[in-house]
């Protein structure tokens, strides 16, 4: 994958500035070392609970809808490439 299509596009969030683009990071990270979503999020759910405390929940995927609760900015979704990332903290 290019790094314009490993760019993240942002949909939504409420994450403060220093956590979205280290959620970046991770994403752009893990869709280059991973082919499977479930691989990816694994990985994202792992590093984002080590660095900023449990409970993280990672939903990687081409088609899902969701209605979820989450932690008041804590909260972010985005594309790579054709790849939704849905991603919060709450718990």
């Amino acid at each position: 994958m290019s790094e314009i299509e490993n760019a993240p596009i942002l949909k939504a969030s409420d994450l403060s500035e220093e956590i979205q683009t280290k959620v970046f990071e991770l994403a752009s990270q893990a869709v280059s070392n991973y082919s499977i979503e479930k691989e990816i999020a694994a990985f994202l759910k792992k590093e984002l609970d080590n660095v900023y405390g449990p409970c993280w929940h990672v939903i990687v995927g081409k088609s899902f809808g969701s209605y979820v609760t989450h932690e008041q900015g804590y909260f972010i979704y985005f594309y790579i490439g054709d790849l939704a990332f849905l991603i919060f903290k709450s718990g």
